[in-house]
């Protein structure tokens, strides 16, 4: 039975993909095909759930998905159009799944062809997890994608996992997400708390209450809603939220933040922060130290977070500094994951991942170096769960208090070093920003196969060089 929900999860993936290269070359963006087919999708399973289970429609009548089924030429492309803009008015879940939705496949047979290849599926009757993973590999898929710039709202999944697995969100409790992306932080935390209980009044919480999620582009919450409700999870109202989380204060405070907030500086015409807020710890133009200091704001006392930050959080004068120095002394700021480069869509991104929580303050901070001498690339080099193994073992999530060191005067080059709160606070700036390992102390481990492709890189860019060469010797003699 495995092998067969394997084999349709990728027949699928493959058949919708496929579709997808269609369209491109007609002009259709990956992303707005995406897009384009989660606004159907939802159209066909709302129907699925009339004809098989006898359920009510949650779509207006007339606008449902025999009622496109059964258009054909620009009269399909005018229906469609119609049933998006009343789509995107509605309340709960329909109207976040459809926010700000609008047609992109202008063409009625390219169209046509998306809704034939959805209505071909009965999807209601795959198993969640299923159809949920194949939403799942076609975002991971369109992420990849350069073009389509989708790669900015990924956080490559074995990061997820690991930053879950050892900040361990409990059943009962509430995980946020401020800036969410396609959800795949909320979306690893709900499958790691589902499988705590199996009480029906925590799962409903789970399902229902647990998580929440904000992103300001209006796709991405399409897309991130789309993708919680195939897991079953906001069935009735989604947790995803369309707004700027920066521009307000904290409404609720929650147990557990995980995020990935947006590198960069705020685009331009943005809402300007420091004039909309008093309650910031300090005022700054600089989106990631925002994000910061929301989510040190809307943590519980007791709560616990996992952020991906870049490198310039960790040594950035002004507001940096002071952000830093609330984090050691009102927060307990408790590890510090380096990361490499390789791992991200956008090249040569520089981050790490800072852990800690609310109402007690830092005694000491520990270091996993996972960046000096250590080359990923996600072509012939990903990051897999595996390379944080020994991260995870380090980190000791069942008792934090008994780590041990595995850097000494003897070992260098060991990657998990700790440094008192006084050594942190008496670093020039209160810069968090230290590397202890010297560059090429430690070889880099390689596959076999990974190793021949760069012998084989390598000898043919001498082939194309000696071969330029013998040109230009042959040109002079001449």
């Amino acid at each position: 039975m495995a092998k067969k929900t394997a084999a349709t999860e990728q027949s699928l993936t493959k058949k919708v993909w496929n579709l997808a290269t269609i369209l491109s070359s007609q002009g259709v963006g990956f992303t707005d095909y995406i897009t384009q087919l989660t606004y159907l999708l939802f159209l066909k399973m709302d129907n699925e759930n009339v004809e098989i289970f006898g359920e009510e429609s949650a779509i207006p009548d007339g606008y449902r998905w025999n009622d496109l089924t059964e258009l054909d030429g620009l009269d399909l492309i005018d229906h469609y159009e119609k049933t998006l803009k009343l789509l995107s008015q509605e309340d709960n879940l329909i109207g976040t799944i459809y926010t700000k939705a609008q047609n992109k496949i202008e063409k009625p047979v390219y169209l046509k062809k998306v809704i034939t290849l959805i209505d071909e599926e009965n999807w209601l009757s795959m198993d969640g997890d299923v159809k949920g993973a194949i939403y799942e590999s076609i975002l991971e898929k369109n992420g990849q994608d350069k073009k389509s710039g989708a790669g900015q709202y990924f956080t490559p999944r074995p990061l997820i996992n690991t930053m879950v697995e050892v900040t361990r969100p409990q059943i009962g409790e509430t995980v946020c997400d401020p800036a969410c992306g396609t959800g795949g932080f909320l979306l690893t935390a709900y499958d790691y708390m589902k499988e705590q209980s199996q009480d029906k009044e925590k799962r409903a919480f789970l399902r229902d209450k647990a998580l929440h999620g904000n992103d300001n582009t209006p796709l991405v919450v399409t897309l991130a809603s789309m993708n919680l409700y195939l897991h079953g999870i906001g069935t009735e109202r989604s947790p995803i939220e369309c707004c700027d989380s920066l521009e307000r204060e904290p409404d609720t405070l929650v147990d557990v933040v995980l995020a990935n907030p947006p590198f960069g500086n705020r685009p331009a015409g943005s809402t300007d922060i420091a004039a909309m807020r008093t309650d910031l710890y300090v005022s700054t133009s600089n989106n990631q130290l925002n994000f910061m200091q929301q989510i040190m704001l809307m943590l519980k006392n007791g709560g616990r977070a996992a952020v991906v930050l870049p490198d310039n959080v960790l040594f950035e004068g002004g507001a940096g500094e002071t952000i830093r120095k609330k984090l050691l002394t009102e927060f307990n700021l408790h590890t510090i994951l380096r990361l490499p480069t390789g791992i991200f869509y956008a090249n040569g991104v520089k981050a790490n991942v800072l852990f800690f929580s609310k109402g007690n303050k830092t005694n000491e901070t520990w270091y996993y170096d996972y960046r000096t001498n250590v080359k990923h690339t996600l072509a012939t080099n990903p990051m897999r769960r595996q390379h944080l193994d020994d991260f995870i073992k380090c980190y000791n999530a069942e008792n934090i208090n008994s780590r041990i060191e595995t850097y000494s005067k003897e070992n260098p080059s060991g990657r998990w070093r700790k440094y008192t709160s006084a050594e942190l606070l008496g670093r020039d700036k209160t810069s968090l920003d230290i590397t202890w390992i010297k560059t090429g102390e430690e070889t880099v481990d390689m596959s076999l196969a990974e190793l021949l492709s760069q012998i084989e890189e390598k000898s043919s860019n001498i082939s194309r060089a000696v071969t330029s060469l013998k040109e230009i010797i042959g040109k002079i003699e001449e």
